[in-house]
């Protein structure tokens, strides 16, 4: 009994499969890296990863060869292995595609694959068990398994047109669901009224319903709002706002406070369309805020611009945060700068791509620039006991500057209902 293939679409049966170019181009250059680091080959069965190099993520092992290596990049898939070639290309994928059968027998796949040694594996994402487990299965290959995590995020630093191109139209939806809360929100609503809202238009858009993270064992959910003291309640999240979420299991996000008069309200919205982030910040208030909150909102519109300027000369990210954070604390913000002590999140900026939290990262120890073609959420905020208030886009570093993948100047920083 057989099954239609060709319902995995997107809108109108729009073909949302990561281009075969792109996975050939992917595949290429970690077979440069783990040639250029002495690597024979590198075992991935990562999601994120898999899905970045094979075009889909269905349950499976990957094995990529060194350039030179003579051996075969195959993909031995035990759950789905028709859709595992369909998503990669059909006919046209750039890996072999076969059915994984019992793991007693998977060393000798290796070998017929063309290994000689143990290949590295994906330490930083993988659990202990899973890597003594795949270990014992290789034991007859030469060498230890070594740690190719690093390779895989510095590769994924620099984003490809098409990648870029995703993130663009991730930001073009990420737009709809800030119109969303600024039609549908207001006076009495709920943080969750709104956020659901904004969600039914991420969901209408194709979202589909995860927010990957690298930090264990963060999760994320992809729209914060803040109403006023709301913005000062701090989470497990590792950010300036995390919002009251709706209960202690989900401790951020929106929660159930309502819209007051005059009080700042923070929204936070994250979109991922076809696995690429786009985060953006604004805010909101019922009638007018005060020229204190006002003063707020510009000297962080301010701050943003500064990091914004200093990544797109290429000056290292780790500079770029110590000369923010010193602008900061002369306007008087430093116990404010993204939370109140001591809960203070030591960032103005963080990558993104197919992860919320890639790198490199505005923050102390990132001592080198944000790459050409990389991809960056910058997000200066101050949270005070009433609220917090703050302004996010995502930009890309080009070979002229940086260019907004979101909105930017097209939605205003404030908005009164």
């Amino acid at each position: 009994m057989s099954w239609d293939a060709g319902r995995i679409s997107g809108p109108d049966g729009e073909d949302w499969r990561v281009p075969v170019t792109e996975l050939e181009g992917r595949q290429a250059r970690l077979s440069s890296a783990l040639a250029e680091a002495g690597i024979e080959s590198v075992l991935i069965d990562d999601p994120v990863e898999l899905y970045w190099l094979t075009g889909g993520r269905q349950s499976s092992l990957l094995l990529i060869g060194a350039e030179g290596s003579g051996i075969s990049n195959t993909q031995w898939v035990s759950r789905s292995l028709r859709r595992a070639r369909y998503e990669a290309g059909g006919d046209d994928s750039p890996h072999s595609i076969e059915a994984r059968s019992r793991m007693n027998e998977f060393e000798g796949f290796l070998v017929a694959a063309g290994c000689t040694r143990v290949p590295g594996m994906l330490g930083g994402k993988v659990p202990n068990s899973r890597w003594s487990f795949l270990s014992s299965k290789m034991g007859g290959l030469e060498g230890v398994s070594e740690d190719c995590t690093g390779m895989l995020y510095a590769l994924r630093e620099t984003k490809s047109e098409w990648e870029l191109e995703m993130h663009r139209e991730s930001g073009g939806i990420n737009r709809m669901m800030f119109e969303a809360v600024r039609d549908q929100g207001g006076l009495g609503q709920t943080e969750l009224e709104m956020a659901a809202a904004a969600d039914e238009v991420s969901r209408a858009a194709g979202f589909g319903g995860r927010i990957r993270m690298r930090a264990w064992p963060m999760d994320c959910d992809r729209v914060v709002i803040a109403t006023g003291r709301s913005g000062a309640v701090p989470s497990y999240f590792d950010s300036g706002v995390a919002g009251l979420g709706a209960s202690p299991i989900a401790s951020l996000g929106a929660g159930f406070a309502r819209v007051a008069e005059g009080e700042p309200v923070l929204v936070d919205i994250v979109h991922v369309h076809r696995g690429y982030v786009s985060d953006c910040t604004r805010i909101f208030s019922a009638g007018r805020l005060s020229g204190e909150w006002m003063q707020r909102l510009d000297d962080m519109t301010e701050v943003a611009g500064f990091v914004i300027n200093g990544l797109g000369r290429g000056v290292d990210c780790s500079e770029v945060w110590h000369e923010g954070s010193a602008m900061v604390s002369e306007m008087g913000y430093a116990g404010h700068l993204m939370g109140m002590p001591p809960d203070q999140a030591r960032f103005l900026g963080h990558s993104v791509g197919l992860e919320l939290d890639e790198t490199p990262v505005v923050a102390s120890g990132f001592d080198r620039p944000l790459p050409v073609g990389g991809t960056m959420a910058i997000e200066p905020k101050v949270i005070y006991p009433e609220g917090a208030i703050g302004t996010e886009d995502t930009w890309m570093r080009g070979a002229d500057g940086m260019e907004c993948l979101t909105m930017g100047e097209s939605f205003p920083k404030l908005t009164e209902w």
